[in-house]
Parts: structure tokens; sequence; C-alpha cells
């Protein structure tokens, strides 16, 4: 017969609390992977989702162009509802790596196939030109609140 010693009594404590270590770390890793901290250094991609629309397409649309032509000038717009064949959806949409969305939108309404009206969201994007020497410089604040009455 073999003999096999007993263990002892800190022998048992430390097998119990490597055992609840292992259980802990067990139980706590999926929480872990689910935490929102991120990996320093990672490059984040910029997303651009939808049709790109610019103002200089924008401004070639008006009233009386027949749905082929305003589908030749904006491209074929991404939502076409099947209920109201009157109107097209174009959305443009960019997620930037610091998780900011910026979202465009133009909506193309038609009465008879011809172009009726639009609504857009397109933000103007011309630079003011430099005033000549010698003229003061204008303050910028009254065209940006006059820009926010005509967006309303």
């Amino acid at each position: 017969m073999r003999y096999y010693p007993t263990p002892s009594l800190s022998m048992k404590v430390k097998y119990l609390m490597i055992r609840k270590a292992v259980a802990l770390l067990f139980i706590l890793s999926p929480l872990l992977a689910c935490s929102t901290m991120e990996f320093p250094g990672v490059y984040r991609v910029q997303i651009e989702q939808g049709n790109i629309v610019t103002e200089e397409m924008v401004s070639q649309l008006e009233p009386g162009l027949s749905a082929s032509q305003v589908e030749f000038i904006l491209g074929t717009p991404l939502l076409r509802d099947s209920f109201t064949p009157d109107r097209w959806d174009y959305l443009h949409m960019v997620r930037k790596p610091d998780d900011t969305l910026e979202k465009q939108r133009l909506t193309v309404f038609f009465a008879e196939g011809v172009l009726s009206h639009y609504e857009s969201t397109i933000v103007s994007t011309e630079r003011s030109q430099p005033a000549p020497a010698g003229e003061p410089l204008e303050e910028s604040e009254p065209l940006l609140e006059q820009q926010e009455t005509e967006q309303l």
C-alpha cells in the first residue's frame, strides 16, 4: 500500500484561494471584453454613405425639369419610395473618426413627371472673397444669422 500524505491546512487554504481567483477571472472575463476602453493609437476610418450632392448640382435644378434630367444631374436617388413615387431622397452621411455624424439631405418633389420643388440641407461651401485694400472687413455674424433665418 502506498502512503499519501494528507494535505496541511495551509495547503488547503492556498488551494481554495487559487480556485476562487480562477473562478473570479472566469466570471469577469466577458465583462472585460465589453469594456469601452480603446487601444491607443488605433486608426479609425472615415465612413461615407449615400449620394454625394454638391451645391453646384443643386444650383442646376430648376422647376420644370423632367425626372430623367434630374436623375442625370443628381444621379440615382438613394431612396425611391414606392408609396410616394413623386418624391426622391438623396442622403449623404459621413461618420468621422471621432464618432461625429454629418448628415445632408436633398428631397426632390415631382408633379406630373416634372420637378416642382426641392428641399435641401446642403451646407454652402462658398468662401468669402478677401476685401480690397483700404476697405474695412465686414463682420460675418450678420451673414450667419441671415443664412440661419433663410434655412428656417
